[in-house]
């Protein structure tokens, strides 16, 4: 059985589970900015939006769900919904250009990169400029000056992680694959 992205049900079952395991691990692995509460470097970032443009927007949407909420839940003793969401619809929007970054097919050379790195910095912007934000005045009643500043905040240092790591990981995943491929045409 195939899902829409050609990959096995099972795959992106197993991608899920593993994905959202990394997360959750990687939850306190995370350099704190300092100026600005509860905003980090996180290093989780990357390993999300690079699940999704492998896996796609079921994949990233799922692992930051489930990694965000567990890793809140085993980490901090709740969970904080309104920057949970913004995680799984960062992964979504990444996920929904896995195509395009020809990833899996060995593929992922520098015009791929841009647009991996302008769609994560649009998820970026979407995730934690607007949704986090506005989750946060909604669901917990914080003042709009403190959390548009962490949202700002966590954006900025998102794209940078995602910039750098998450497009090493594409890189270096891509180019596995590429061997991979080329290994089995040599058989």
């Amino acid at each position: 059985m195939a899902n829409g992205n050609g990959k096995s049900v099972i795959r992106q079952v197993v991608a899920i589970g593993i994905g959202a395991a990394i997360f959750v691990a990687l939850t306190t692995v995370q350099i704190p900015v300092g100026i600005v509460p509860n905003t980090a470097l996180q290093v989780r970032a990357a390993v999300l939006a690079f699940f999704a443009a492998v896996f796609g927007p079921a994949a990233g949407f799922a692992i930051g769900l489930i990694g965000h909420a567990l890793g809140d839940a085993l980490f901090y003793g709740s969970v904080w919904w309104s920057w949970v969401f913004p995680d799984a619809l960062f992964g979504l929007v990444i996920g929904l250009f896995a195509k395009k970054y020809v990833i899996e097919e060995g593929g992922f050379g520098t015009k791929q990169a841009l647009l991996f790195n302008g769609v994560q910095i649009a998820a970026n912007v979407i995730a934690w400029v607007l949704a986090a934000p506005i989750l946060d005045i909604l669901i917990y009643k914080e003042p709009a000056n403190k959390v548009f500043v962490q949202g700002i905040t966590a954006a900025i240092t998102n794209l940078i992680i995602v910039a750098i790591l998450g497009t090493l990981l594409a890189f270096g995943y891509s180019k596995i694959k590429t061997k991979s491929s080329s290994l089995k045409e040599e058989e």
